[in-house]
């Protein structure tokens, strides 16, 4: 069972673990298959036997997305409206994200403790693969891809940030920590050339760590926070937080 962060005027927050896809094709498990089932029970299997494949068991929509790899805070929406409302939000850049990273210096020095930084390039999909790539600013599909970061404590050769996305663009964080020799720890996507691109869904030390945004009803603000989790890749860190 997932845990439940926050459930209010339709918004669901739930704890994402590592290792488990946003969405996926039937038969695969999914956050979204999961809190379906916890949410509708048995009507979910009862109406996709007979054939319902939208909405089955009632209404439960996806606004946000978390890589699989990536663990912390995933908002659903249990009404239409608040499907609406959280949507909107992303789209207009509304919606604070704070992510926490474990990285792993290639050089001494490429981040000062304590420092804040911005990280700003063009990012784009590469074609036919499961992979981004930062590219010049005037390269065709290249989307502007803007970071603000800062040092929150260096232990031994490794360094945890704090990492606010201002963009959405695809794998953003693990790219620009990469291309700056900060690779995140776990990340063979990108922060090994010599790793296969396929063990890229292996746990990442990358965490959602809180999000904030407007309540879909009343407009108020609202922050919800996800406690690290309880693995060997926080266990360092997890008492400065």
């Amino acid at each position: 069972m997932l845990e439940s962060l926050h459930h209010c005027s339709g918004v669901l927050a739930i704890a994402k673990p590592a290792g488990l896809p946003t969405q996926a094709v039937p038969g695969v498990e999914s956050v979204e298959g999961l809190i379906r089932r916890q949410l509708f029970g048995a009507a979910v299997a009862e109406e996709r036997a007979a054939g319902r494949r939208r909405h089955p068991g009632g209404f439960l929509g996806v606004p946000h997305r978390l890589d699989r790899p990536v663990s912390g805070v995933l908002l659903l929406a249990t009404t239409p409206r608040a499907a609406r409302q959280l949507s909107r939000q992303f789209e207009r850049r509304q919606i604070e994200k704070i992510y926490l990273a474990v990285v792993e210096p290639v050089a001494s020095g490429l981040v000062a403790s304590g420092g804040v930084f911005v990280w700003r390039d063009a990012i784009r999909k590469v074609p036919n693969e499961a992979r981004a790539e930062i590219v010049a600013a005037d390269v065709s599909g290249g989307r502007e891809a803007v970071t603000h970061g800062r040092v929150i404590a260096a232990r031994g050769d490794r360094l945890l940030l704090e990492l606010q996305p201002r963009t959405g663009r695809t794998h953003q964080l693990r790219l620009q920590a990469a291309a700056r020799g900060l690779p995140i720890v776990g990340d063979q996507l990108y922060g090994n050339a010599d790793k296969a691109a396929g063990t890229a869904e292996s746990p990442l030390a990358l965490h959602a760590w809180k999000i904030g945004f407007r309540d879909p009803e009343t407009g108020e603000p609202a922050s919800i926070c996800c406690p690290l989790p309880a693995t060997s890749l926080w266990a360092a860190w997890r008492h400065l937080l």
